[in-house]
């Protein structure tokens, strides 16, 4: 073992004794027994055993420890910490600006173990609540996870589409008039996007002419199906090239995933479909099918409906009349609520349904039961000022351990509508979650279930829970279900929405806005909810505001 080894072994155990809140004496110790080795002239390897406890900046505890490093290769310590240390802590240490006493900040005080949970904290604005933290450093730490994160092999929807997107226009251009579209993941709108796919009716040589000529662009492979490229943001993107006269066909089979081509293909008469075929369109016809949108273009469900003519009329972005769970400066929001309620009204929406923090939630800065009533003062001053747009009073209510909610019964009467979620011990079984999620369905006072299952895609799993029994439960009390529209949580998962439909549940897709900007996420929440067929008349936040009014009353008097 190198001297490099063993300093950064013990310039890590440091880190980590401080993260853990260890004797501060002893961190620093293992600190400069690490600065003072990476400076040496000779190698430790080499050094005599009694010559190494000499060496000034090494104690006695770091010389045993640099010899058990030298005989085994391993320092003991160093594993004991790194054993009771969740491997996202281990792995914001990688981050720039955030040292150990930041991290154990984050880890202790926010409940944060990993850096997607942290860049969705900072999205919400919950270090700016931290001793030492501010809008400089959240702003600072937000980039540097978003730049660490960009040497990732998968990425969210959100996070490419407008790549995907110029790109399209820009192959359209250069290759005019030459037919080109977005096709596979990204046309069918996945939630995760592995690579973005086009198809051009274009030659292949033409194609690559075109992308070797971008310095952003860098062609990884080339077979006679398609062309791989890597993006300089380190997308992948691959390129279908055909002859004009099949770009329908190839567009079809490119965009469906493999269960939705072998359903279609299940009388073995796919082939004739496609040959000859001008337009998608044409395939549809052929086959005895309405069009099926792309989003829908997943397994067999869809060529089912289509096949019986009874495909939903999908709901659209223009169709969301008003923002359904958001958060202001009362809690962990970035803006006033005077100043979301105005954008909100700019942008021709009928209402906001204004959600913060429920007392719980410490680290988002929840609402005591004095600040609750204080909240509902100002928005009935603001409804005065502002209608017919209109507030609605709400909460985002912790789901507390025994699943009851946040407040009692007295304190939750007096709200417009409740929405109920999880945000603390995740970490459950099956049964401990159904158990929590249950009994807080079965409150009457629980009108949205919010986040069902509290994942954040591409950085941890949700809890499990049994989808068909919650739902059921939000049936059979009355209890809609949310689609939390922010791009790194959609949840509930769009493939259950089927199950949900059949049962005649309501969804309500909502942004979880925790600034202005994020009332535009309704956007990739409404294209999630596409892919599982949803319509605007199931879907709370397509209510009008009377329609809202009515739905609310008629609730509280069933």
């Amino acid at each position: 073992m190198d001297n490099y080894s063993i300093a950064d072994n013990f310039s890590l155990l440091s880190k980590l004794m401080d993260i853990h809140g260890e004797d501060s004496f002893k961190a620093k110790s293992f600190a400069t027994a690490a600065f003072t080795i990476e400076k040496l002239p000779l190698q430790l390897k080499d050094t005599p055993a009694e010559e190494i406890g000499r060496i000034k900046g090494i104690g006695s505890s770091t010389s045993k420890a640099i010899q058990e490093m030298l005989l085994t290769g391993r320092l003991s310590l160093l594993e004991t910490f790194v054993a009771k240390t969740p491997p996202g802590i281990l792995e914001m240490l990688k981050i720039k600006g955030l040292g150990p006493r930041k991290i154990a900040a984050i880890w202790k005080e926010l409940e944060v173990e990993n850096l997607g949970e942290l860049l969705y904290a900072c999205n919400e604005n919950r270090l700016m609540l931290l001793k030492g933290f501010g809008q400089k450093t959240q702003d600072s730490v937000q980039q540097s996870i978003e730049f660490y994160f960009s040497n990732r092999e998968r990425f969210l929807y959100a996070e490419v589409a407008s790549l995907a997107q110029d790109l399209e226009k820009r192959l359209q251009q250069a290759l005019a008039p030459a037919p080109v579209s977005l096709t596979g993941h990204i046309r069918r709108t996945e939630i995760i996007i592995d690579e973005i796919a086009l198809v051009a009716g274009a030659a292949a040589s033409t194609i690559q002419q075109h992308l070797e000529a971008i310095p952003a662009f860098k062609l990884l492979e080339a077979t006679t199906e398609s062309q791989l490229w890597q993006h300089e943001q380190l997308v992948k993107i691959r390129i279908y090239p055909c002859q004009p006269n099949d770009f329908a066909r190839t567009l079809f089979v490119t965009t469906a995933d493999p269960d939705f081509l072998e359903h279609l293909d299940a009388g073995g008469n796919a082939a004739t479909f496609l040959e000859g075929s001008k337009t998608e369109t044409d395939i549809f016809e052929k086959a005895g099918l309405d069009y099926i949108e792309p989003c829908m273009r997943n397994g067999g469900l869809s060529i089912d409906l289509a096949r019986r003519k009874q495909l939903p009329q999908l709901i659209k972005p223009e169709d969301i009349k008003g923002i359904i769970h958001s958060h202001s400066q009362w809690s962990d929001g970035l803006h006033s609520l005077e100043a979301m309620a105005l954008a909100a009204k700019a942008q021709g929406l009928e209402y906001l349904v204004i959600s913060d923090h429920s007392r719980s939630a410490f680290y988002a800065n929840g609402l005591s039961i004095e600040r609750v009533q204080e909240q509902h003062a100002q928005i009935d001053e603001l409804n005065k000022k502002l209608a017919p747009f209109r507030i609605f009073k709400s909460i985002e209510a912790d789901i507390l351990n025994d699943g009851s909610l946040d407040y009692p019964d007295e304190v939750l009467a007096t709200f417009d509508l409740v929405i109920a979620s999880v945000h603390s011990n995740l970490k459950m079984t099956e049964e401990k979650a159904m158990a929590r999620l249950l009994k807080a369905i079965s409150n009457p006072y629980t009108t949205i279930l919010g986040h069902m299952t509290g994942r954040l895609l591409l950085s941890r799993n949700g809890y499990p829970v049994n989808h068909q029994q919650i739902i059921d439960a939000c049936v059979a009390h009355g209890v809609v279900i949310e689609l939390n529209a922010h791009p790194r949580r959609l949840d509930i998962d769009w493939q259950w929405l089927p199950y949900a439909l059949e049962k005649h549940a309501l969804i309500s897709i909502d942004p979880d806005a925790h600034s202005i900007d994020g009332f535009a996420d309704t956007c990739y929440g409404t294209l999630a909810a596409r892919k599982g067929g949803l319509t605007k008349e199931r879907n709370l936040s397509s209510f009008s505001r009377e329609g809202l009014e009515a739905f609310l009353e008629a609730r509280k008097n069933r």
